[in-house]
């Protein structure tokens, strides 16, 4: 069973996300232009620099940045207004009790928002997207199962990186040059997806969704660094949604929607080699069983949609699925349930 966070817990960290959002369009310098590419629609700020016409990806259309984009000049007037609210409401769910994330990935998670990572289409998956939906759904979260984690996984879809055609400022190896961490070796030369930091055990990766055979190592153009392919991520980082980090006056990223979050999990579980991994594959199914729980009884119908579109792909991913939930009865029953 779960206990949920205040109302007042609730509402002060979806005011702090809309507050994020707010700022998200605040800084434009020139006109918000749309560019059509592949049947959709971007939002570039488009400006000049001397002669140079640049262009600063916004988002993907929607009526809520639609909406965002025409009163950013008022935004922007109100800027440090918000900045010392989200800061007030910051200290509000420390008091209430909110788990967030540790100073140290608050930096840097924060140095990478400023360098345009979640902008440009990162997503933050593991376990510390798993401690963000603490906000989100407005529940506390069991310790045992957002046990501190030194790594941080982002994922990006390359095609969706090479089609935004604009770049991580500053750079994503200044910021971790910045913070002390070293490119990793490969197991393909010449390509790095991993960096480690030198003062401590922090790892940041960075992987994409693989569609063929291989999960090969492919390239993140808009980030400017290559990313470890993996099966089954696709699922995962589709329609990704916004989170707020409580560091500071707040930090905007992105994480998966906790619907396909919970059943990803049930996949990745079993593909945990047996032995070494086995704990890890625990905490997997430990993740998976907390959110359906929760989002059962508060969003069923996102949750049995995200559960039957996994279903719909084919026979490895039943197969994974169903090994899964024969050892997770509870979680097994509240599923069919859904479908009923």
């Amino acid at each position: 069973m779960f206990t949920r966070h205040s109302s007042i817990a609730h509402a002060a960290y979806h005011d702090l996300l809309r507050s994020l959002r707010d700022d998200a369009v605040s800084d434009i310098r020139g006109t918000p232009t749309r560019v059509e590419r592949n049947n959709r629609t971007y939002w570039y700020d488009t400006y000049r620099v001397g002669s140079d016409v640049k262009k600063h990806y916004l988002g993907e259309d929607c009526e809520e940045l639609r909406g965002r984009l025409e009163q950013h000049k008022t935004l922007k007037a109100q800027q440090e207004d918000r900045r010392r609210n989200r800061a007030r409401l910051v200290r509000l769910l420390r008091a209430e009790g909110f788990l967030g994330l540790d100073a140290a990935t608050g930096s840097l998670l924060s140095a990478m928002a400023t360098s345009g990572v979640f902008r440009l289409g990162g997503t933050i998956v593991g376990t510390h997207a798993f401690r963000l939906y603490e906000g989100e759904l407005g529940v506390r979260f069991d310790m045992d199962m957002t046990a501190h984690t030194d790594d941080i996984d982002i994922a990006s879809f390359s095609r969706l990186s090479l089609v935004l055609e604009d770049t991580a400022s500053p750079s994503l190896k200044d910021v971790f040059r910045d913070f002390d961490f070293m490119a990793q070796p490969s197991l393909t030369a010449g390509r790095t997806w991993r960096w480690k930091q030198t003062r401590g055990d922090t790892l940041i990766e960075f992987l994409t969704p693989s569609f063929g055979e291989d999960e090969d190592v492919r390239e993140l153009p808009a980030l400017g660094v290559d990313a470890q392919g993996l099966h089954h991520l696709n699922y995962l980082i589709a329609e990704p949604i916004n989170a707020a980090v409580t560091y500071r006056s707040g930090v905007l990223v992105q994480i998966p929607q906790p619907e396909r979050y919970a059943i990803h999990k049930l996949i990745v579980a079993d593909r945990r080699r047996p032995g070494e991994n086995a704990l890890k594959a625990e905490k997997d199914r430990r993740q998976a069983a907390f959110l359906v729980e929760v989002l059962a009884q508060d969003r069923p119908d996102e949750l049995n949609d995200a559960y039957e579109d996994a279903l719909s792909r084919g026979p490895k991913w039943r197969s994974r699925i169903e090994a899964s939930l024969d050892r997770m009865p509870k979680t097994q029953r509240l599923l069919q349930e859904l479908q009923d």
